[in-house]
């Protein structure tokens, strides 16, 4: 079925807010799924496979295990990119506004595809951002995305490790520089790398205008889904009108 960029919006906000997120931290979930998306690299997908990390209140909350001027460290303890990566990345503008260079390393973090929309943000706010990532079990894939400051789209590319026994598939580099155009950096090329694959800005510009205009496709089963999940908050606001009318 097609739903349109807005049913997406608002539907994704119920979600999160359905799993308990608080007012801004669910507005910020959803943007990062809507923005995977919308632009092509299966927002949907990453969301299903991030929604056993999403909601589990068991695990401990994002940790700042080192901070220095111009580095940072953090340990996610098995969180979902979505739980974790925004203020992970606002604490870092932050600080590459006032030092020119940041280096962050995040652990323990899944789901780390999430990070493309936030470097979008960091754009606009006149800041490169240089992203790599590794995921799977073999094969194992490695990522790399940037973005040059104040443009409107990063570029991105994905390939198989070459070295698997190497990999380090849980943890999420990221440099932050107002001073160095960080984009196009750490990116190959199809003749040396196996799966190769990249997208550049204008594509996810393509990307992007397609699906506003003709609305994104979502199966049944996902869509009935998220709405399950999205129940939670209709079920909390019906309680608490019962309770406020019971109370006059």
């Amino acid at each position: 079925m097609l739903i349109s960029s807005n049913e997406l919006t608002a539907l994704l906000k119920r979600v999160f807010e359905g799993m308990g997120y608080p007012v801004g931290y669910y507005e910020d979930a959803a943007a990062l799924v809507k923005w995977l998306q919308v632009h092509g690299e299966q927002g949907f997908g990453e969301l299903q496979r991030a929604l056993p990390y999403v909601a589990d209140s068991q695990r401990p909350p994002l940790q700042l295990l080192v901070e220095e001027s111009q580095a940072l460290l953090f340990d996610c303890h098995g969180r979902s990119g979505l739980n974790c990566l925004p203020s992970i990345v606002e604490l870092a503008q932050t600080k590459v506004l006032e030092q020119g260079c940041v280096n962050v390393k995040v652990r323990n973090c899944h789901n780390r595809k999430f990070i493309l929309k936030l470097l979008v943000d960091s754009a606009r706010c006149g800041i490169s951002v240089l992203a790599y990532w590794q995921n799977g079990k073999q094969p194992v894939s490695e990522h790399v995305a940037s973005i040059a400051a104040g443009a409107r789209y990063p570029s991105y590319s994905e390939a198989l490790l070459a070295d698997p026994a190497m990999a380090d598939t849980q943890t999420l580099t990221l440099l932050f520089s107002t001073r160095i155009d960080l984009q196009g950096q750490l990116h190959g090329s199809t003749g040396q790398r196996s799966g190769y694959r990249q997208v550049s800005p204008e594509q996810f510009a393509r990307a992007g205008a397609g699906a506003l205009e003709g609305g994104m496709d979502i199966s049944i089963e996902l869509w009935q889904q998220l709405n399950h999940l999205a129940e939670a908050v209709l079920v909390e606001n019906s309680e608490q009108s019962r309770s406020g009318a019971g109370g006059r």
